[in-house]
């Protein structure tokens, strides 16, 4: 096989830190598109460090102990140092590790967390003006405790903004490192190694983390999940109002008092929002005719289809299907979509 043409740029250097009880899953899904590049390229294109904070092997959650290269030295040089954390982070956000990270911060050295690695980062301070990320079991917490309010976590699968890269955990990390290949050595390379890895598309910035109601709101009200429950498994042929709050045992008015409360908007825009993530995804990971998205997820007029999702998301349901092509093509605003929302379209 042919290696895959790359861009013609410098080795990229690549740290992860390894702290006690990190997920083995998260810091594999990071580590790995960047071997697969190597070989799908045939050159080096990335190197990479592991880390710990004394030198010593280091134990992830699984009870895996994993050597590394070196400790938290003061004289690395990267282009980018990734904190892999997991469970029980709170317990290692020592003074040695946070005030190593400040100093990496303090010499421009880009910052990255995978998993929970983004609650060190927010910790050390070198979050606070950026937008992040991080496993949403910790959502709650943070904003129930209002911590970190200089930073602004949002829902999403993992954020880059700038020069840091956070991500949410489980396989989250191997989209990001392969929207970080895609930038650096462009998309065939990129979607190349997720083929390798059988890992269907290639998620971007604009995807979300699928949370739990009960854990999004820092609270649980049985009724509200069982109407969302209802709403989620009745998506192609969605059930009127009145009948989601006769199976919850509520009144109409008490199902639009308990969503107006807990998720500050109406039952009906939440169901829309339901149907149209899932014609999102439809859209991206099929090759069903837009016609068959909208019927699929309870839309009996295309234009109603069209006209809700351009609202939602910026754009038509026929430019999402073309986005991937554009990119293959070079469009020269591909590197501008993984950062931000595609631009407004009126076409249908």
């Amino acid at each position: 096989m042919a290696p895959i043409p790359t861009a013609p740029d410098r080795l990229h250097d690549i740290g992860f830190v390894l702290l006690p009880g990190f997920s083995q899953l998260a810091f594999s899904s990071a580590l790995e598109p960047f071997r697969m590049a190597n070989h799908l390229a045939e050159r080096r294109l990335y190197t990479w460090h592991l880390i710990s904070r004394d030198g010593h092997p280091v134990a992830a959650s699984s009870g895996l102990t994993t050597a590394v290269d070196c400790a938290m030295e003061e004289g690395l040089t990267l282009d980018l140092m990734v904190v892999c954390a997991g469970a029980g982070v709170q317990h290692c956000c020592d003074r040695d590790t946070l005030g190593w990270l400040r100093r990496l911060a303090g010499r421009r050295i880009p910052l990255g967390g995978v998993c929970t690695g983004g609650y060190v980062l927010a910790q050390a301070g070198v979050l606070d003006g950026y937008r992040a990320t991080l496993h949403w079991e910790h959502f709650s917490s943070i904003h129930e405790a209002l911590m970190f309010p200089a930073v602004t976590f949002t829902h999403q699968l993992f954020v880059i903004d700038r020069d840091r890269h956070t991500s949410s955990g489980g396989v989250a990390p191997l989209d990001m490192m392969l929207n970080l290949i895609t930038r650096q050595q462009g998309l065939a390379l990129a979607e190349s190694i997720a083929e390798e890895f059988i890992h269907e598309r290639i998620r971007d910035v604009g995807d979300r983390q699928r949370i739990p109601l009960r854990i999004r709101l820092g609270r649980s009200h049985p009724k509200l999940e069982e109407v969302a429950t209802l709403m989620e498994a009745n998506l192609q042929e969605p059930l009127p109002l009145d009948e989601l709050a006769s199976y919850a045992e509520l009144s109409r008015r008490q199902l639009e008092r308990l969503f107006q409360r807990y998720v500050e908007c109406p039952p009906l825009k939440y169901y829309m929002d339901l149907r149209l993530l899932r014609a999102r995804l439809l859209l991206r990971q099929t090759h069903m005719p837009v016609t068959d998205v909208a019927l699929a997820c309870g839309f009996i007029s295309p234009s109603h289809f069209t006209k809700s999702y351009h609202d939602r998301f910026g754009h038509s349901p026929s430019r999402e299907r073309t986005r991937r092509s554009e990119r293959l093509a070079g469009d020269a605003t591909a590197e501008d979509e993984t950062q931000l929302p595609a631009p407004a379209s009126d076409e249908a």
